[in-house]
């Protein structure tokens, strides 16, 4: 039920031009219907590729620093302070970027619904997360993977008959 961030190791996430750190506090709370993480991101670096997710609503909150924060139809600036509520869907799309000279500190909240489809508008991909969301414990995960959008098939010629 409890968690303090100096408790709580930092896992570092992504290559080198998405490079950033982050803690998760919620599941060591022993959080499971809401996750909550600590990040930081160094400037000129940028967090998870634009996406949106289908199931799961998301929360920033700025602690320390500023950046900016890429949306569907605008860009907006992040200062200490801010709170950003992110929809479900297409209109909830985002990516955080930190285009400061100083490291950029945000909580990030979610519901932690499974299964979920992230959407990457950039990439023409999707991710699959089922039995357990994303941010959630991987190893009681049943089904994940990420798919360009062409790779779609058809239901009846390639599943239905089998």
């Amino acid at each position: 039920m409890f968690a303090n961030e100096n408790d709580v190791e930092w896992t570092d996430i992504g290559p080198t031009d998405t490079g950033f750190r982050r803690k998760q506090l919620g599941r060591a709370a022993g959080g499971e219907g809401l996750g909550c993480s600590l990040y930081e991101l160094p400037a000129g670096e940028r967090a998870w590729p634009y996406h949106y997710h289908t199931r799961n609503e998301e929360a920033l909150y700025v602690l320390d620093g500023t950046g900016s924060l890429r949306l569907p139809d605008e860009e907006r600036e992040l200062t200490p302070g801010t709170y950003v509520a992110l929809p479900t869907g297409e209109r909830g799309a985002h990516r955080v970027v930190n285009d400061a000279n100083d490291v950029l500190r945000y909580l990030a909240m979610s519901t932690m619904e499974e299964p979920d489809v992230v959407g990457y508008p950039d990439a023409d991909a999707v991710g699959v997360y089922a039995g357990s969301p994303p941010g959630g414990d991987e190893e009681k995960r049943v089904l994940s993977g990420f798919f360009e959008t062409e790779d779609r098939v058809d239901f009846w010629e390639t599943i239905g008959d089998h």
